[in-house]
């Protein structure tokens, strides 16, 4: 263990280190701070001058004393904890120099390397977006609703959003602007259930302001599911005050949720009164570019306290959810049944414990609230509100608190990711598994009729709509929690009629999925977009993304194929395929002159490209994503309607209206679609790619810095992405993502090209070189297409910045508006399948690892057909465990496996 010291002063920071041949230390290195650049950019010198310099651990030498942190530090006259900094920026523990003196260097280094590992942490108060960003990172849920990670004492404004969103409700409102009249359905954000705030002699209650606040620090436990805030207070009279918030979601029983409110005050005896409320006086307003749309979409109707209980009720103005919410108040180690007095008005409940206080003891006020909708897929005929009262009756917080850190116990037993070598990837991978249960645990229990949106119950973006982004999730609940999966499947099932009346109204049979999906299945992606840089209305022909209806098809194989579970391929699943495989043979129009069949009006994943330029014809020609994915189909449901019973098959073709002509044709088709292909073996994104111009990209990176919305930004210009050979993430190359590198080969075989040697690499280069990366998707299937074209430090560079995406919110605001739930789930997949090498798309599962060269070890476990198949694999070496006998090919070579018995691989 090579340690190097930090000294902090308020101007400087000064670094002492041994000497190569450890037996000295050499001359310190001291950066002077400067003030013209940020605490970032300081530290950023740091990383600098430390070059080449080898060390695993860094020890602060002048710490603060706080109790939440070791390793906050004075430094230009502001507070920071270096550690989470430094340990960012150098992926090694920082240890506090009292702790090592305390525990010794090996046991503090130990301790601060599991901490990191399993806790998500935030320093200081911060404002706007960036603020708002943090909320989202720190949201706790259970797929059933999401609660904003906020202040319990802020309301929604400019820098604080305590948003809380229950999966399924949206609602729909129209706005007249500009004389058009535009429809929008929103995932509802309901009345605030987490507020909580004190007084002192009866004041005003408290709010997050900076002048009143020394100290916060946020910290969300991974292991337990808790996010724990500490604040320092000091009013402007003087009072001065710790308060510790607890907050967790109930992942036993959906409907609740618990707050643990501590309050010690330090200099004074007297008077405190502890608020708490239920306010329905709430918009959606997290997205700022929604505002000058209606979004008022609660109407409260009753509001009532009785002793300790409150209940709100209310609806959603259009959609007519109706909901009850209800909150209990109560302590752990006090009796409040004289303390607690409840109010109402017409739009809020209002509860106000009064305490008399003593300085240095701590008064602790829990809160459980429990939210019912009629929209649940419960059946019972019992009343909301008697239904949120049985809640709040069951529960409490400690035991709340104990059914979460059970749930999760079991979470890390079952799909925990680990990697050795490497702090900061452990955690944001695990911060990553944690915020795909928030969005979809409840999904398991199968009555909620719902799905996982794009940026999950974390925000408002997208309008909290289901997209492919799905397909990116898949993988991880299917291999872990098949149940969730199941029910995202039954969502579209529930939705085939109107995917088909979809269909219908472009003149096609079949069902077509919309590209935005909410309450009702119909298309919520809007025909107009708001270009923030212009602030004009630009035309939005998104929808023509028709390859999410491909995704449903994909997803049904592949919850078939991964689970075993066959009962949903038999009842549902392969009606959902051949129903989109309907809608594509109406697409497929053929070309005499060539015998090819061509596949118009479409967009792919790119999303820069929505039509031809000085064409009136919306859309594009041969997607090349989307007629390889209609290939995979046709010839994977030829395949299926062999292999499954007669009786499922004839079944399922008379609910899809599936003909025997059909058939026919979609063999035909599967064999003759249209590629775009040229003589050096690229592969045209679409018809007419190869004659589009080339932009200099680098001269648009001086002009504007980040262009990863380059469309927007020709936009301003007056002109169009359409016109250029620009892409927003991965397209052309997107079914090497979702399919076997060899299927896609034989594939395109299969439709007559031949492609040349290394013209995967060529394909690759060639799309880097126009891509943009305007959707955090696409580093995350970049990183994997370039691990499979062997560019390993191209490939560990994207991964990277795609596991820090919502953590860096890399795109400048986004995550402030919900967390990006595609690129979590599949920065998981991307570990397990391509760095682990761990691919189960095939009959058998392969094994193929290639490690990142800073993880020493990397352990996970998967179900594959009702196998458990454990895994631990280092640099040379793969370990692997099932639970029953199987065989898998480990490097090329097969490999029996005894139940119960670890099988070593040299590779």
């Amino acid at each position: 263990m090579v340690p190097i010291a930090v000294k902090v002063d308020d101007d400087s920071l000064e670094v002492r280190y041994p000497a190569k041949d450890q037996t000295d230390t050499e001359p310190p290195i001291v950066i002077k701070y400067n003030p013209e650049q940020s605490i970032g950019a300081n530290l950023e010198n740091l990383r600098i001058k430390m070059a080449g310099i080898h060390f695993d651990v860094i020890i602060i030498d002048n710490p603060l004393s706080y109790t939440f942190s070791d390793t906050v530090v004075g430094l230009n006259h502001q507070r920071i904890d270096i550690g989470l900094a430094l340990t960012n920026m150098f992926n090694v523990p920082v240890v506090a120099r009292p702790t090592v003196k305390q525990r010794g260097l090996e046991t503090a280094v130990a301790d601060k390397t599991t901490y990191a590992s399993w806790h998500l942490d935030y320093y200081g108060e911060y404002t706007g977006k960036r603020n708002y960003g943090q909320e989202a990172m720190l949201t706790v849920g259970n797929g059933y609703y999401g609660l904003r990670g906020a202040y319990v004492e802020a309301t929604a404004d400019a820098d604080n959003y305590p948003g809380f969103y229950v999966a399924g409700v949206y609602n729909q409102n129209t706005t007249n602007i500009n004389g058009r009249d535009v429809v929008n359905e929103d995932l509802v954000n309901l009345p605030n259930v987490q507020y909580l705030s004190l007084g002192v002699d009866h004041g005003n209650p408290f709010q997050i302001r900076r002048a009143d606040i020394r100290d916060i620090y946020r910290s969300l436990n991974l292991r337990t599911g808790q996010l724990q805030t500490t604040m320092l207070i000091s009013l402007a009279t003087g009072h001065q005050l710790v308060v510790t918030t607890t907050k967790v979601a109930d992942m036993r029983h959906y409907h609740r949720l618990a707050i643990r409110y501590a309050v010690t005050p330090l200099n004074f005896d007297g008077s405190l009164q502890v608020y708490a409320a239920i306010d329905g006086n709430v918009q959606n307003r997290n997205v700022d570019r929604y505002n000058q749309f209606d979004q008022r979409h609660v109407a409260v109707d009753a509001t009532t306290t009785d002793h300790n209980n409150a209940v709100l009720t209310g609806h959603t103005r259009h959609s007519q959810v109706h909901f009850a919410i209800g909150s209990q108040i109560t302590s752990p180690d006090r009796d409040l049944t004289a303390a607690v007095r409840g109010t109402q008005t017409s739009t809020a409940v209002r509860q106000t414990v009064n305490l008399t206080v003593h300085a240095g003891q701590t008064y602790t006020i829990d809160k459980l609230v429990a939210v019912v909708t009629d929209h649940d897929g419960e059946e019972t005929d019992t009343a909301l509100t008697d239904r949120v009262n049985a809640e709040l009756q069951a529960g409490s917080f400690d035991n709340t608190a104990a059914m979460t850190q059970d749930f999760f116990a079991d979470t890390w037993r079952r799909a925990d990711v680990v990697v050795t070598g490497d702090i900061t990837s452990q955690k944001l991978l695990r911060v990553n598994v944690f915020h795909l249960l928030v969005a979809g645990a409840a999904l398991g229990a199968g009555h909620l009729d719902a799905s996982t949106g794009a940026r999950g119950l974390h925000g408002e973006a997208y309008r909290g709509h289901v997209f492919w982004d799905e397909m990116f999730c898949f993988p991880f609940y299917a291999e872990h929690y098949p149940a969730i999966a199941r029910a995202m499947i039954m969502y579209r099932y529930r939705r085939l009629d109107a995917a088909r009346q979809y269909a219908e109204s472009v003149g096609q049979h079949g069902a077509m999925f919309p590209w935005q999906s909410a309450m009702y299945g119909d298309e919520q992606a809007q025909s107009v977009h708001l270009n923030p840089l212009t602030n004009q209305w630009d035309p939005d022909n998104s929808r023509r993304q028709r390859h999410v209806s491909l995704s449903v098809a994909y997803d049904v194989w592949l919850y078939d194929h991964l689970t075993g579970d066959h009962d949903v391929m038999h009842r549902y699943g392969l009606e959902i395929m051949l129903s989109v495989a309907r809608f594509w043979l109406g697409m497929a129009t053929r070309d005499e002159a060539t015998g090819r069949y061509d596949i118009n009006g479409v967009m792919g994943p790119d999303e820069f490209h929505e039509q031809y330029p000085n064409s009136k014809l919306g859309g594009l020609s041969n997607n090349a994503y989307t007629n390889m994915m209609v290939a995979w189909l046709f010839q994977t449901l030829t395949q299926l309607t062999k292999q499954l019973p007669a009786k499922v098959v004839q079944q399922a073709a008379a609910k899809a209206g599936w003909r025997d002509q059909d058939t026919a044709r979609l063999t035909d088709i599967a064999a003759h679609l249209n590629l775009d292909i040229n003589d050096d073996g690229i592969i045209g994104q679409f018809q007419g790619y190869f004659d589009l111009p080339r932009l200099d990209f680098d001269q648009y990176r001086k002009q504007y810095g980040d262009i990863a919305r380059l469309d927007r930004i020709l936009k301003s210009e007056g002109k169009t992405p359409d016109a250029y050979q620009v892409a927003k993430q991965a397209d052309a190359l997107m079914a090497y993502y979702v399919l076997n590198h060899d299927d896609v080969e034989h594939l395109i075989q299969g439709l007559g090209y031949h492609l040349p040697v290394g013209y995967f690499t060529h394909n690759l280069q060639y799309y880097l070189n126009r891509t943009t990366h305007g959707s955090t998707l696409s580093r995350i299937v970049y990183a994997a297409l370039n691990e499979q074209d062997g560019n390993y430090d191209q490939s560990w560079q994207l991964f990277r910045q795609a596991l820090f995406s919502d953590y860096y919110d890399i795109q400048g605001g986004t995550t402030a508006e919900g967390i990006h739930l595609g690129v979590m789930g599949a920065t998981i997949n991307v570990v397990t399948s391509t760095y682990g090498g761990v691919n189960v798309l095939g009959p058998q599962v392969t094994v193929n690892p290639h490690l990142p060269q800073r993880w020493r070890e990397l352990r996970f476990a998967l179900d594959v057909r009702g196998v458990r198949l454990a895994f631990r694999i280092t640099h040379h070496l793969v370990h692997v465990r099932a639970d029953r006998a199987t065989t898998i090919q480990v490097c090329g070579q097969d490999v029996s496996l005894t139940a119960a018995v670890v099988q070593t691989i040299d590779y």
